[in-house]
C-alpha cells in the first residue's frame, strides 16, 4: 500500500468535533505566537538595507509603468493571450466535467517545475483548474516584463527578480488550502502537521537575521571533525583574521612546493572537504601535496574596520609566511575558490608591484570573478539605493549578518531553496533531511564592515579591481594585468554566481601563460567534482580565444573531472616538479608548533556564538 493511498483512507475517517476545535485552537494559539513574535523582532523598525530595497523595488516598477504607458501593446497583447487561455481553460474544464478523457492542457508547468508533480495536480480537475489558472496568470506577468522596451538592462533584471518573487509567492503549491498534498496530510494527521509546522516556523523566525531563514537540513546529524571537515590535520598558525590548517600526509614522498589553498570567506572552508568521497583536501594530499588551508575567522562588531587589505595581508600572505617557516619552502603553489580567488588576484598583482612575485609559482582561480562587468543574477541586488542602506547598517552594527546574506542568496533560486522546504517544513510538518551540502550552505560567517563596502563598491558597482591602479591596496596600485604568474582558471558552465563567461574576461587580462577550462555543472557541483563519480564532464582548448564563445566553440569535452587534469598541469609545467620531492611533512614535525587539531576551532564559531559573545552585556 503506497503512502498516498493509505492518506486517501484515513482522509475518509470522520474527525470528532471536539477534536477538531482542539487543533484548531491550539493552531490559533501558535498561529498568534509567532505573529507576536515577528511583530517583536521589527519593533525597532525595517531595517536600512530592507527600507531601501523597497524603495528600490518602487522606482523599478514606477519604470516599467512608464514604459507600458508608452507602449501599452505589449500589455494589451498579454491581456488579451491571458483571457484566450481562461476562456479555453474554463471550455476544456466543462468538457470534462461532461465526462470527455485526455482533453489536452492549456498550459503545463516546466519539465524541472517540481511544485506540481503530485499526481492530483493533473487528475484532480478542480487542482488542475486552479494549478491552469495560476500558470496563465505567471505566464502574463513574467511575458509583459521581459516584453516591454525601454527598459535599461539592469532595470530589467531587478523588474524581472521582484516578479518572479512575487508570482512564485503566489503558488497555490504554497498554501494549505490549494496543495493537495498539504490537505491530505492534514487530513490523516488531524491537523497535526500544521501543529508542528508552527513551531518549527517560530524556532526559524527566532534564528534568523532579516527575512526568514528556513531550515533546510537536520544539522543535529553532522559534527565538524567527525562526518565533515573529517581529513586529518593540524593547525599550525593563527592570527585574528585565519587559521592555517596543514593536513597530515597519505604519501611516502611529496612535492616539494607547498600548496595553499584560499576558499571564500562566505561560508565556512570545508565545502572542500564535505567528506572522504567528495573531498578536494583528501584528493590534494593523496596526490602528493603538502596542503595548506585557510580557515576564515567568523567576524563581529569587533572586527567592523577589516577592509581589503587586511584581509589580503592577514589572510594569504600571512599564510605563505608561516608555510615558509614550517617548511622551509620560499613559494608556494596556490589554489583559489570564488571570492577567495578575487582576493588572491589582487594579491598577486600587490606582490607583483613589491617585486615579490616569485613567491607564488602557480596560481589557480576556481569560479573566480575579476572583471565584475556582467556579474549574473547577484547584480539585482547591486544599485545605488541597496547599497547606501547597506552601508548605512553596516555602519550602525560593524558587520553584515551572514544569516541575512543567505536569505539573499536563496532568493536567486526561491523555489527550490525557499518555498520547497517552506511547504515542508510548516505546511506539511516534516523535518527535512541530513544532507551535508545543505548543512555547509546554512553554516555562514558575518562581513566585516570595511571589508563589504570595499567589494560591494568596488568590485561589484564600479568594476574597479579589473582596471589598472582602479583599487589601491596599503599605496600599491593594483594591476591584475602585470600578473606573470602561470595560471589556470576553471568556471561551471552553469554558475549563476560567477557565470563563466564573466571570468573568462579574468583570465584574458593575466599576462603569464593561462590555461582556461570550463567544467559542467554549477558553482558548487561542477568544482567539487571527483573522479571517482565520472559526473559533468569538462571543456580543454589550448588557445585563449578572444571571446567565451569563440573559445567554447573550438574547445574539446573530456568525460569525468578536470581534477586530474589539473595535476597534470600543475606537475608537467613544473610548478610542483615531480622530480624533487621530499620526504612527506609531518604537521607536528614542522617549525611551528600545533596549536589544535584540524578542523579547528574558528570554522566551529557560528554566528549566533559570535553575535553574542560580542553583543550581549558583560
Amino acid at each position: 500500500m503506497t503512502d498516498q493511498t493509505s492518506e486517501k483512507q484515513q482522509e475518509q475517517v470522520l474527525f470528532d468535533p471536539a477534536e477538531m476545535f482542539d487543533w484548531m485552537t491550539k493552531a490559533n494559539e501558535r498561529y498568534q505566537a509567532v505573529i507576536e513574535q515577528l511583530i517583536s523582532r521589527n519593533e525597532g523598525g525595517v531595517s536600512d538595507s530592507s527600507t531601501s530595497i523597497f524603495a528600490d523595488m518602487g522606482d523599478n516598477f514606477q519604470k516599467l509603468g512608464e514604459q507600458l504607458a508608452a507602449n501599452p501593446m505589449v500589455l494589451f497583447d498579454e491581456q488579451m493571450s491571458l483571457m484566450q487561455g481562461q476562456i479555453q481553460l474554463w471550455q476544456n474544464t466543462a468538457r470534462e466535467l461532461l465526462g470527455e478523457q485526455d482533453v489536452e492542457a492549456v498550459i503545463e508547468p516546466a519539465r524541472d517545475d517540481r511544485r506540481f508533480s503530485d499526481p492530483e495536480w493533473t487528475d484532480n480537475l478542480v487542482y488542475n483548474f486552479i494549478k491552469q489558472s495560476y500558470l496563465l496568470y505567471a505566464r502574463c506577468l513574467l511575458n509583459i516584463v521581459h516584453g516591454v522596451e525601454g527598459l535599461s538592462e539592469h532595470t530589467r533584471q531587478q523588474v524581472d527578480f521582484y516578479t518572479r518573487q512575487l508570482v512564485n509567492a503566489m503558488s497555490p503549491s504554497n498554501s494549505i488550502f490549494t496543495n493537495p498534498e498539504v490537505m491530505r496530510r492534514t487530513l490523516a494527521t488531524r491537523g497535526q502537521n500544521l501543529l508542528k509546522g508552527m513551531e518549527q516556523l517560530a524556532r526559524d523566525l527566532k534564528e534568523s537575521a532579516e527575512g526568514l531563514n528556513v531550515t533546510m537540513t537536520d544539522v543535529s546529524a553532522f559534527k565538524l571533525g567527525e562526518n565533515v571537515a573529517t581529513t586529518p590535520g593540524e593547525v599550525v598558525f593563527q592570527n585574528k583574521l585565519i587559521q592555517l590548517i596543514q593536513y597530515k600526509p597519505t604519501t611516502e614522498k611529496q612535492f616539494k612546493t607547498p600548496l595553499l589553498v584560499v576558499p571564500p570567506w562566505i561560508n565556512k572552508y570545508y565545502i572542500l572537504d564535505l567528506r572522504e568521497s567528495n573531498s578536494l583536501v583528501k584528493w590534494l594530499t593523496d596526490q602528493g601535496h603538502t596542503v595548506f588551508i585557510i580557515s576564515w575567522a567568523n567576524p563581529g562588531p569587533s572586527m567592523r574596520d577589516y577592509g581589503w587589505g587586511e584581509y589580503m595581508k592577514e589572510g594569504p600572505i600571512a599564510a605563505m609566511d608561516a608555510i615558509k617557516e614550517q617548511t622551509g619552502e620560499p613559494d608556494v603553489n596556490i589554489i583559489s575558490y570564488c571570492i577567495g580567488g578575487t582576493l588572491t588576484s589582487s594579491t598577486l598583482a600587490y606582490l607583483t608591484a613589491k617585486k615579490q612575485e616569485k613567491r607564488v609559482k602557480s596560481v589557480t582561480y576556481m569560479a573566480t570573478l575579476q572583471d565584475f562587468s556582467e556579474p549574473g543574477e547577484i547584480s539585482v541586488f547591486i544599485n545605488e539605493a541597496s547599497l547606501r542602506g547597506i552601508e548605512k547598517q553596516l555602519d550602525r552594527t560593524g558587520y553584515l549578518d551572514g544569516r541575512a546574506m543567505a536569505f539573499s542568496f536563496n532568493l536567486l533560486r526561491e523555489n527550490d531553496l525557499f518555498w520547497s522546504f517552506f511547504i515542508n517544513n510548516y505546511l506539511k510538518g516534516e523535518r527535512p533531511a541530513a544532507f551535508d551540502l545543505l548543512y555547509w550552505n546554512t553554516d555562514g560567517t558575518n562581513m566585516p564592515a570595511a571589508m563589504h563596502k570595499f567589494y560591494l563598491r568596488n568590485m561589484y558597482q564600479q568594476n574597479k579591481l579589473i582596471q589598472p591602479g582602479g583599487i589601491e591596496v596599503d599605496g600599491v596600485k593594483i594591476d591584475l594585468s602585470k600578473i606573470k604568474t602561470p595560471a589556470y582558471f576553471v568556471s561551471t558552465i552553469q554558475d549563476h554566481i560567477a557565470q563563466w563567461k564573466s571570468t573568462y574576461k579574468g583570465a584574458q587580462v593575466h599576462s603569464g601563460s593561462v590555461k582556461f577550462v570550463l567544467s559542467g555543472s554549477g558553482h558548487i557541483a561542477g568544482v567539487v567534482n571527483p573522479p571517482n563519480k565520472v559526473k559533468y564532464g569538462y571543456w580543454t582548448n589550448d588557445k585563449l580565444a578572444d571571446t567565451p564563445d569563440a573559445w567554447f566553440a573550438g574547445a574539446e569535452k573530456h568525460e569525468g573531472s578536470w581534477w586530474p587534469h589539473w595535476q597534470q598541469w600543475v606537475t608537467e609545467s613544473k610548478h610542483a616538479d615531480p622530480a624533487s620531492m621530499v620526504a612527506a611533512r609531518d604537521p607536528q614535525q614542522g617549525k611551528l608548533p600545533v596549536i589544535e587539531a584540524a578542523p579547528g576551532s574558528y570554522v566551529k564559531l557560528k554566528i549566533t556564538d559570535v553575535l553574542k559573545a560580542e553583543l550581549l552585556p558583560r
